[in-house]
């Protein structure tokens, strides 16, 4: 539940505190005086939408800040720890979880939750375990057919709960079965054309038998082959220079003489001996280095036309595989994964038999399960008709009986079944659907007592009611304000309300009050007790404060509650 909320600069509220905790909160003021600002400061800590018009005149951003009691180990203060923030323990085993939102007047959001900032959209995974909110939108929403599906879904409970999980996995089932069975019946031209050009591909990369880094090796040996013969005389001239035969004495030589030059000087001087190393090991390199030569050139000896041929005519054959895949290494990578893709093509005709067969059990479990949800949502349904007939009774409208009609309806992720909450006013009238035959004051109580009947099996924390108490009066708002009352024994009630009639039942009344010194129009939320809530219960029955009839009356009301 909401223990307490604060709001800044919000609509025409300057600052308030609101205490609310346990039990039925109402929230009355004089038109104006900004109660719905207390709804929208709650919607804001809910991740509602920020809208930069409710910054007060003047204010450079408005703040709202809640304080929840939660389950210290419940969803909501896990998925708080994993957006970051932390719960305060308390000593009952609950925790304090302090939320915060605030909003600039240039349309900027900020959130807070546990004590982090956070996205807006945090707010709104708790709501869906925080509280329940109901304004003239949601009596709107009422009408539509997926809203009354899913009241009754949530009156269901476990039954229908586990029918619905059942159903959406056959329905998941069936419809990725039958995407892939019609992606491959629609493309087979296009998947047997693919198949065919896969195939000649793979035959050319296994004729050609490419080997990684083969192109390269052979664009190196084309160079070499192609200028042979300026190679050769390269490579002779030096290995002449080194060791040549003739006249000319040659490197090898020449270190040779110098080497025993030094040998014989460091029989006099020990200092040349390492000179003379030296020389000694230049004379193994240089004739490392010419029988290198004479190796390389009895290789280009062996090389002649013919092996030129033969390697631009393989350079051709790679090439031909590069153009058509890009690289060499992605032609050879083909080969790989071209094999597996093929088979899948080649097996198009044993997929879809198959596919079809498996299809055909999915269709089977489908209308299993989807016959087992209806079945599940009829009983529920009739159980939940009666329930809230019995409840309209409590309401004021004592003749009125409420049907759930469950209808074959076009298929989808939530069934197959169309659910309208069928309303019969007065004895005698024909169920009608509740859009059609419900007043807004009807709308209201229909409303109130399918969330009261299903509060008994699926109970919500907080509930959050704005003027549910629209187009009623009289005996009707006195069974409405009992109704939030007996709500308010299993959850926390918020009702923004306009009657008398509505607010004697709160356990906790507060009121928006409007100041103005004559420039600036101020609000503030106050506690009301005693005297103070008597004198605006007369207001909200006469519109006088004073009136002693209508303070008489207050006082009657009061009592009600006990």
């Amino acid at each position: 539940m909401i223990e307490e909320m604060r709001l800044r600069d919000l609509g025409v509220i300057a600052e308030a505190t609101l205490s609310i905790g346990p039990g039925f909160t109402a929230i009355t003021g004089e038109t104006g005086a900004g109660k719905t600002m207390v709804v929208t400061g709650l919607g804001l800590l809910l991740g509602q939408r920020a809208d930069s018009g409710a910054v007060r005149a003047g204010a450079s951003q408005a703040s709202v800040d809640g304080v929840w009691i939660v389950p210290e180990n419940g969803a909501v203060a896990a998925r708080v720890r994993e957006a970051g923030g932390d719960v305060e323990p308390l000593e009952d085993g609950s925790a304090e979880l302090f939320v915060g939102r605030s909003i600039s007047s240039e349309g900027r959001s900020r959130a807070s939750v546990g004590g982090r900032a956070a996205p807006a959209g945090v707010l709104a995974d708790l709501a869906d375990e925080l509280v329940v909110v109901h304004g003239q939108s949601d009596q709107l929403r009422l009408r539509s057919a997926s809203a009354q599906r899913e009241a009754l879904d949530r009156f269901g409970g476990p039954v229908v709960e586990k029918a619905l999980r059942a159903y959406r996995a056959a329905f998941e089932r069936f419809r990725t079965l039958d995407h892939e069975l019609t992606a491959i019946t629609t493309d087979r031209d296009a998947r047997q054309r693919e198949a065919d050009e896969l195939r000649t591909a793979i035959a050319d990369i296994e004729q050609a038998a490419p080997v990684a880094g083969e192109d390269v090796e052979l664009a190196q040996r084309a160079e070499r082959l192609a200028n042979a013969e300026e190679l050769r005389l390269a490579a002779a001239s030096a290995h002449d220079v080194l060791s040549g035969d003739g006249d000319v004495p040659d490197a090898s030589a020449l270190i040779a003489e110098a080497r025993r030059a030094l040998d014989r000087g460091s029989q006099h001087d020990a200092v040349l001996t390492p000179f003379a190393e030296q020389a000694s090991d230049l004379g193994y390199r240089i004739a490392d280095l010419a029988a290198g030569l004479a190796g390389y050139l009895a290789d280009l000896d062996e090389s002649g036309p013919h092996e030129l041929a033969a390697v631009e005519e393989r350079r051709a054959v790679l090439g031909g595989l590069i153009r058509a895949h890009g690289t060499l290494d992605a032609a050879i990578e083909l080969l790989d994964t071209g094999s597996a893709r093929l088979a899948d093509l080649d097996d198009d005709d044993s997929r879809v038999e198959r596919l079809t067969a498996e299809r055909a059990a999915a269709a089977s479990a489908l209308d299993t399960a989807a016959a087992a949800l209806t079945k599940a949502r009829t009983a529920a349904g009739a159980r939940l008709g009666a329930a809230v007939t019995t409840e309209m009774r409590a309401l004021a409208m004592p003749d009125a009986r409420v049907e759930v009609a469950v209808s074959p309806g076009a298929e989808s992720a939530s069934g197959r079944d169309d659910v309208a909450i069928l309303l019969a006013p007065h004895p005698g009238s024909e169920p009608r659907p509740v859009s059609k035959s419900a007043s807004g004051g009807e709308l209201s109580r229909v409303m109130l007592a399918i969330e009261v009947v299903i509060a008994g099996v699926d109970p919500v924390p907080t509930f959050v009611f704005d003027e549910v108490d629209a187009g009623i009066g009289g005996a009707a708002a006195i069974e409405v304000g009992r109704r939030l009352a007996r709500l308010a024994e299993a959850s926390q009630v918020i009702a923004v309300t306009h009657l008398a009639q509505v607010a004697a039942f709160a356990t906790n009344h507060l009121s928006v009050v409007k100041a103005s010194d004559g420039a600036v129009t101020a609000s503030d939320v106050r506690r009301l007790e005693g005297a103070e809530r008597e004198a605006e219960m007369a207001r909200l029955l006469s519109g006088m404060p004073d009136s002693e009839a209508a303070l008489a009356h207050a006082r009657e009301l009061l009592a009600l509650r006990g």
